[in-house]
């Protein structure tokens, strides 16, 4: 996950991306000549900080489709919720204010319900079951799932990472310490209804408005992926994290569909490519810089605590989490899921 080496992309390389990023939102001269105005101009959003690897690979993809199409083509990047909240962000391209926006299933659950396959509580152990999955028939489910929606899956996914919890009060060791808890979750049904299984309190906080509810204890802690953690700096108002890896996200692209199929089919397939691309270069970000982020995290006073993931599945097992998620996304989508993970029951 790259300036002093945080997320694995060389300096060079991040500053080559950051300034792209910043040329491509300029989009007014390029190689130190004026530009003619693109025949398709297309905004590109994301909730994420302009540094966290899903935008810089998104920057690399955005310059590398302004080359290879001579300029026809400018995809504008709003990285950091920039056009809104994620909610607001996934209403948008669905009306196509936004053409294309990098989402998860924990935002796409409410509006795509059958999408949360991917992100059933405890079901994967590493990041080989994710991939298998996704990269198979799970992914193949969630993608027809998404475009029966009316939207469009122009590339393949990213990587959100493996979910954690930190805390700013109390080390989270088994499920009896979430007894009551006050954490904080997206906007998403099945994260919602996770911690409300084990017995904690979630209370729905924007991404953009989470430091402050950190700060200022409205929760007393919160889950998302090392990076997250890191690029938003809860780390200076968070003393914990425990290992739980009790969810993991894949980045997913979603554009208009009106957007993307009033481009000439050589575009598309121009844009496609380099956002397959920069999605499986920024995939490999996130598993090689996990470790790198830990020691960082770590200097910088987090203190790591290595849970046994057992307990967690029972306790889900026993109060029916893992059966009513099953009949919400149906014998399909679930039989995609323990193809890969094998039986939750």
């Amino acid at each position: 996950m790259p300036v002093e080496r945080k997320h694995s992309i060389s300096p060079a390389t991040r500053r080559t991306a950051l300034k792209a990023f910043a040329a491509i939102t300029a989009a007014s001269v390029w190689s130190g000549r004026a530009s003619a105005a693109p025949e398709f101009s297309f905004k590109v959003a994301t909730s994420h900080p302009a540094a966290h690897p899903i935008n810089v690979r998104l920057a690399e993809a955005a310059e590398r489709v302004r080359e290879a199409t001579s300029g026809r083509m400018e995809l504008r990047l709003f990285p950091a919720g920039q056009l809104g909240s994620d909610p607001d962000l996934m209403s948008q391209v669905r009306s196509g204010a936004v053409d294309i926006y990098n989402t998860a299933p924990t935002i796409l659950s409410p509006f795509v319900p059958a999408v949360a396959v991917a992100n059933m509580g405890f079901a994967f152990e590493s990041y080989d079951d994710a991939w298998r999955a996704m990269d198979g028939e799970m992914g193949s489910f969630i993608r027809a799932q998404i475009e029966k929606a009316g939207l469009i899956v122009p590339a393949t996914s990213g990587d959100n990472g493996f979910r954690h919890i930190t805390s700013g009060t109390k080390p989270i060791r088994q499920p009896g310490d979430l007894k009551a808890y006050r954490i904080r979750v997206p906007t998403s049904p099945v994260l919602l209804s996770l911690f409300t299984a084990l017995g904690a309190g979630p209370t729905a906080v924007n991404y953009n408005e989470l430091y402050t509810a950190l700060q200022t204890k409205l929760v007393d802690g919160q889950e998302n992926g090392l990076v997250s953690i890191d690029s938003v700096k809860l780390y200076e108002v968070q003393k914990y994290c425990s290992l739980t890896a009790h969810v993991w996200d894949p980045f997913i692209l979603v554009a208009n569909r009106r957007s993307f199929s009033r481009l000439p089919a050589d575009i598309q397939d121009v844009v496609r490519r380099e956002f397959d691309r920069s999605m499986t270069d920024q995939r490999m970000d996130i598993k090689q810089g996990e470790e790198t982020l830990k020691k960082s995290l770590a200097a910088k006073g987090m203190e790591f605590i290595d849970i046994d993931r057992a307990p967690f599945r029972q306790a889900l097992r026993e109060s029916g989490y893992y059966g009513t998620w099953k009949e919400k996304i149906g014998a399909d989508g679930w039989k995609s899921l323990e193809q890969s993970v094998g039986s939750l029951m």
